[in-house]
């Protein structure tokens, strides 16, 4: 007992420590990234702005917004600059209790929901942003100045780059789901039509109440599923059964006693 609490107070004391290496980093990163903090939300509010009618700006209700906001936004970057170092820290914690062949798949998928979750941020920015701010601004009923705060932009930019980079990680997610036994790919195949109703459920709830950003969700999230499907067949098939193994059927007791009896008897006709 003893030995079991000196082992979980290692664990935490390791977790702590690796908690400060990961909040050492992100301020480390942060310290120059504030300085450029107000270009960095301009980069941010580009695509709203882009779509903004002659003469509209964005505006800020609160005092001191004008300063968190954007050091929010240094702040955001910083974690995502970090962002590998600190799944290299998550790594390193858990990678002792691994076997060989799980640590040898851990590798690859953690290197890939790095950058499946930095592709899902950029296809938000770059195709969801400039279409969703586009169909808003020609909706905007005539005489309405269509502006928004600067805080509640920063809030759903945000909402929006985690529920995209959580939808790029769907292939990982199934991926992992089939490798540690949970469901296999007949079982995900028959959740296709579930799954499908699903993304569109979370596309309702996570997006502005229009089609058009539903679809934009809902659609990546279902090919995402389908190709984690793909990949995992590929990836995680069933290990072959040896040859001349998979007829075998263990002996009954009847078929045993007889084999007994066979073997006393040619044993009997030995010594006579």
């Amino acid at each position: 007992m003893a030995e079991e609490q000196e082992t979980f107070l290692s664990h935490l004391v390791e977790l702590r420590d690796r908690l400060i290496r990961v909040l050492v980093a992100v301020g480390v990163a942060f310290v120059p990234l504030a300085f450029y903090a107000r270009e960095l939300y301009s980069l941010l509010a580009a695509p709203l702005l882009a779509t903004l009618p002659a003469g509209g700006q964005m505006i800020a209700t609160d005092v001191v917004g004008v300063f968190l906001v954007p050091m929010k936004v240094a702040l955001m970057t910083a974690f995502l600059v970090v962002l590998p170092y600190v799944l290299y820290q998550v790594w390193a914690f858990v990678a002792p209790g691994l076997y060989a062949h799980e640590k040898k798949l851990a590798i690859p998928l953690l290197i890939a929901s790095v950058l499946l979750f930095f592709i899902g941020m950029a296809f938000a920015y770059f195709a969801f942003f400039p279409m969703v701010f586009g169909f808003m601004s020609k909706f905007a009923p005539e005489g309405v100045a269509w502006m928004t705060d600067i805080e509640k932009y920063f809030s759903f930019v945000l909402t929006m780059f985690m529920a995209f980079g959580i939808t790029f990680e769907v292939p990982i997610i199934v991926i992992v789901l089939v490798k540690i036994g949970v469901v296999d790919v007949a079982k995900l195949r028959e959740w296709r039509p579930y799954v499908i109703v699903g993304a569109f459920v979370v596309g309702a709830v996570f997006t502005p109440p229009d089609v058009i950003s539903q679809f934009m969700l809902a659609m990546p999230m279902w090919l995402l599923y389908e190709l984690g499907i793909v990949l995992a067949s590929v990836i995680v098939r069933p290990a072959p059964e040896p040859a001349g193994e998979s007829d075998y059927r263990p002996p009954s007791d009847e078929e045993m006693d007889r084999e007994l009896d066979r073997a006393e008897q040619a044993s009997r006709d030995q010594k006579t």
